[in-house]
């Protein structure tokens, strides 16, 4: 394991506010697409599981984030480290840089190399202390935390700094593969699972409806007449995107996280001493069809029906070999994909799209014809238009004079709602918990509702329609434990999950 990054004095201020409970296993699950209206539609449906379990028997609330949400990692970062982005620094699963003029992978870091992949990536772009990092500094090399998902983002950020071991399943193999942040191999029950047996036998299944057709609350019309069914199998050395997106959008793949992740408790022996262990897990709930995150149709709700059996399968597994009085699970939904861009068209309110290069294009003519034939712009990204800041000091132009100006020319733009230069943005609150200098360029803009950022190649950059999207969190532990009320913010679930 690698050192961890962080300033530890920092982290040392940040472990003072927090006190460890008795659970011996924290289980932090993150599913992708969750929503609380979902749940409650499909409770009926669940006479057992673990979805059923949580309902009866866990604290529940719903929460907001106080930061702008675009359906990426953002909020993962949020719930682990109980901080917004301008201060983690994760403000989405992209920035963009100013050296090349290109976005990146807002955990690229060329200093790793992939482990049975090509990935780049580490976790030192957080700039928060997650759960588990507090854990390592409280209690150093005897406690245990691992991370397990579909998404590298995703598990990266629930894993931390510190993390034992983290990795997240490959699309294209169906392989468990990492970072060598954590270490030059993967830890031997995943290693173990990719050589195994049950891993084939998971690819080989056909997932078909698990009742009939018209017992599912929200089926399709080309559902109705002739069902659906995928083949989770993928071919090892397949380049077909279609096809490798497609097993992580399967019943399946949730399977092989759960149950890879009980091979790693018992390699491990997470929860079997009185030192706190942490597991964390990363689901999702998004069917190959999917385009929102609300229910519409039988194979997203069939989605639900699987999570309801792995939860159950993992809450039981895990209670038996540890302990009832010693779990903790909390699991929490993530915004992915939004509102149903449909049902907004059929209220006459569709969604439109902002094209976000097309608008530093203009920026760039504009000042061009003010200015000169210099290239003033370095690019357009997100919610931002990049200057050049090399060319602006080397002219003795005020950098704030050029803000001022592209901001005013952007408010002409449709769909625009407001503008202002970087400094400026802070002003607002959404904006102020969201910008931070890596994520954002010198003139920060808002779009108006149902307005989705665009760029020239067509890829939707901000996939999340509502404004304020509301997530389910529930807390279920074996040992009494009181929880406030009042619960609202995404960032107060790390200290529920910590046991304040």
């Amino acid at each position: 394991m690698r050192t961890n990054h962080l300033s530890l004095a920092i982290i040392a201020s940040l472990i003072s506010l927090t006190t460890f409970a008795a659970p011996r296993l924290t289980v932090a699950v993150v599913v992708d697409g969750m929503r609380q209206e979902t749940l409650d539609q499909l409770r009926p449906y669940w006479q057992q599981g673990g979805l059923r379990t949580l309902s009866e028997e866990a604290y529940q609330t719903t929460v907001r984030f106080p930061h702008i949400v675009y359906g990426g990692s953002e909020c993962v970062a949020t719930f682990m480290t109980g901080t917004t982005p301008s201060e983690h620094g994760i403000a989405a699963d992209t920035y963009f840089r100013r050296s090349d003029r290109k976005p990146h992978a807002i955990l690229e870091d060329i200093n790793e190399q992939g482990i049975g992949c090509n990935a780049a990536l580490s976790p030192r772009n957080l700039l928060s202390a997650t759960i588990g990092d507090e854990l390592r500094i409280r209690y150093g090399e005897r406690a245990h935390i691992y991370a397990l998902g579909l998404d590298a983002n995703s598990t990266i950020l629930m894993a931390g700094h510190a993390a034992d071991g983290c990795c997240w399943l490959d699309a294209a193999t169906a392989n468990w593969v990492s970072t060598s942040y954590y270490g030059e191999q993967l830890p031997l029950a995943l290693s173990e699972w990719n050589a195994g047996t049950r891993r084939q036998e998971l690819l080989a299944r056909t997932w078909t409806p698990r009742i009939d057709i018209d017992l599912y609350s929200a089926p399709t019309e080309q559902e109705k007449k002739k069902g659906f069914s995928y083949a989770a199998s993928v071919s090892e050395s397949s380049a077909n995107s279609a096809l490798e997106s497609l097993l992580l959008r399967t019943p399946m793949a949730n399977t092989m996280v759960i149950e890879s992740a009980l091979a790693l408790q018992k390699q491990e022996h997470l929860g079997e001493d009185n030192i706190p262990d942490l597991l964390c897990l990363h689901l999702s709930t998004r069917s190959p069809l999917a385009t929102t995150d609300q229910l519409c149709s039988a194979e997203q709700e069939d989605m639900y029906l699987w999570l309801n059996q792995d939860l159950g399968y993992l809450i039981d597994q895990l209670a038996r070999i540890v302990g009832v009085q010693h779990l903790r699970i909390v699991v929490m939904g993530k915004p992915l994909l939004g509102q149903n861009t449909e049902s907004l068209a059929a209220a006459r309110m569709p969604a439109q799209y902002f094209n976000v290069d097309r608008a530093a294009a203009l920026t760039a003519t504009y000042l061009m014809a003010l200015y000169g034939t210099e290239r003033w712009v370095d690019g357009g990204y997100g919610q931002s238009v990049y200057l050049n800041r090399t060319l602006i000091e080397q002219k003795h132009i005020p950098l704030p004079q050029l803000q001022q100006q592209v901001a005013a020319f952007l408010m002409d733009f449709e769909g625009v709602e407001a503008a202002f230069p970087f400094t400026e943005a802070l002003g607002s609150v959404s904006l102020a918990n969201t910008v931070n200098k890596r994520a954002f360029g010198d003139v920060v803009f808002t779009l108006q509702p149902h307005w989705l950022l665009k760029a020239n190649d067509n890829t939707v950059l901000d996939h999340v329609v509502e404004e304020d999207p509301i997530v389910p969190v529930m807390i279920w532990s074996g040992a009494y434990q009181a929880f406030p009320t009042g619960i609202n913010d995404a960032t107060q679930i790390k200290a529920l999950m910590t046991g304040n």
